[in-house]
């Protein structure tokens, strides 16, 4: 079986609140996806992977096919 992207990642890193940005340490075995912002109540998002990579894409107006 193929790890998952966000476990090739590590267990080191950030989680990014998709709505306001808010940072907070990732803790190992639990997936940024399942947390939810302390400040505002969104999804979490892991640093540098794909989706948040879309995220910063589309904040900047950016199409996305």
């Amino acid at each position: 079986m193929d790890p998952q992207p966000d476990q090739i990642m590590g267990a080191r890193g950030y989680c990014i609140c998709t709505k306001c940005g808010e940072k907070i340490p990732h803790q190992a075995g639990i997936p940024c996806r399942e947390e939810t912002c302390p400040k505002c109540g969104a999804k979490m998002v892991r640093e540098g992977s794909h989706h948040q990579q879309l995220m910063e894409r589309k904040r900047k107006g950016e199409n996305i096919p």
